[in-house]
């Protein structure tokens, strides 16, 4: 039997079109097509739109009201300097690379992101995947584990891949000091896993009163498999742990950092560990149109800085890092100029990403801005590029082609050229 991808939304038991995690299994039986590229990724998305030129791209020598409040730090990289306030991710710049210069023109939040997750400028014909998703189309996963979780949402979905490749969306983020797990998560109409398996078992005594009958169209007789590959997610141990937390020291919680940024690292970590093959984390607050440096220096950069840097080193330590590819984005940068309220607005024009694991050449910063962060120093990188990059690191040839519900071929990646330099 072909080994499928798997996922679904525990917390509603069905996915968003209706189909019930046993429908979507036949489905993607139905699909020989799947290939294992060998390999994990974490995407996090830093949602709001960073201030580059505050963060990974410092201009000391512009203007003031270019330049902001921060001074750059010398990294581990030779030549490579960021923002104070990261002195932990200062220390392990040979880790990952810095790609500068990144450049569109959708300077709107929703659309903007869209653009960055799927690595296809949007159309309003077509609804492209995100990377999770095309991971769950190529990357199977083990049988009771999904192949791709959400961690809160997923920011845009399976697009035209169809419904089956949806994510497994955990409809919260993770805290310090509080319960969240599998079993923490409600399946459909308030039913918890003992009462999943209640039903399950009053499942299994019909199936053995028909089982006596002979001549059973195949496809009947099929049905029992898919269902009970539903409940070996629903109700896996393994799947259930890996969102324990709780299983954690105090010493890691607190590596991590206790908010919601490092717990949800911790998480995706644990994720991985467990089989998972792509997790989606999402960063929150980057929108700082007032007070950006107070915002940026109090808890957004200490907080990545340490939840990063711990991702970083557990991967590392736990021998994940040359085979998880890690991408943290956002949407876009901020304005060059300061505005009147000590923040900086939408500007899509420059923004940075961070790359590292798999076969990334850490410890290198690929691409420039001009001298105020306005503009690539150059021809810069579009999202597109950035997306051929990470498809190809995870091993999906970014120019492969799938077809739509119509039976339409879409490249995957329509106008990206793979990043050199990483």
């Amino acid at each position: 039997m072909t080994q499928l991808t798997r996922r679904t939304v525990l917390k509603a038991g069905v996915l968003g079109a209706g189909l019930s995690l046993s429908q979507l299994l036949r489905l993607q039986a139905a699909d020989p097509s799947q290939q294992d590229a060998g390999r994990s990724a974490i995407l996090i998305c830093l949602k709001g739109g960073p201030s580059h030129q505050d963060s990974f791209d410092l201009k000391p020598n512009a203007p003031s009201e270019y330049r902001g409040e921060f001074r750059p730090i010398a990294t581990q990289a030779t030549g490579v300097e960021i923002c104070e306030h990261m002195p932990q991710l200062a220390q392990r710049a040979d880790r990952f690379s810095i790609i500068r210069g990144l450049t569109h023109n959708l300077a709107d939040h929703g659309i903007g992101m869209r653009y960055v997750v799927t690595g296809n400028r949007p159309i309003p014909t077509l609804k492209f995947p995100s990377f999770g998703a095309v991971a769950s189309r190529t990357l199977p996963a083990a049988e009771d584990v999904p192949t791709h979780v959400a961690i809160d949402e997923d920011l845009e979905g399976p697009g035209y891949l169809g419904t089956q490749y949806g994510a497994l969306a955990t409809g919260e983020k993770p805290r310090a000091n509080r319960p969240f797990s599998v079993r923490g998560i409600t399946l459909s109409d308030g039913l918890s896993i003992d009462g999943f398996n209640r039903r399950r078992k009053l499942a299994d005594d019909v199936d053995n009163l028909f089982a006596q009958y002979e001549g059973l169209d195949e496809e009947v007789r099929g049905l029992d498999r898919f269902s009970q590959q539903a409940h070996n997610i629903i109700g896996s141990p393994r799947t259930r742990q890996a969102f324990e937390l709780s299983q954690e020291s105090k010493t890691v919680v607190d590596r991590f950092g206790t908010g919601e940024t490092g717990q949800s690292l911790l998480l995706a970590c644990r994720l991985i560990e467990a089989g998972v093959r792509f997790v989606t984390v999402i960063v929150d607050g980057w929108d700082t149109h007032k007070d950006n440096f107070k915002e940026m220096r109090g808890t957004l950069l200490p907080e990545f800085d340490l939840g990063y840097s711990a991702l970083l080193d557990r991967l590392q330590d736990r021998g994940r890092l040359s085979s998880t590819v890690v991408l943290a984005s956002g949407e876009f940068g901020r304005t060059p100029k300061v505005n009147g309220g000590a923040g900086r607005d939408h500007w899509a024009r420059a923004s940075v990403a961070l790359l590292a694991g798999g076969e990334i050449q850490g410890g290198r910063a690929v691409g420039a801005s001009d001298d105020k962060a306005a503009e690539p120093a150059g021809d810069g990188y579009s999202p597109d590029d950035l997306a051929a990059t990470f498809y190809d690191h995870i091993g999906i040839d970014p120019s492969r082609e799938f077809r739509t519900a119509s039976g339409r071929p879409v490249m995957l990646v329509r106008n990206g050229t793979v990043i050199g330099g990483v």
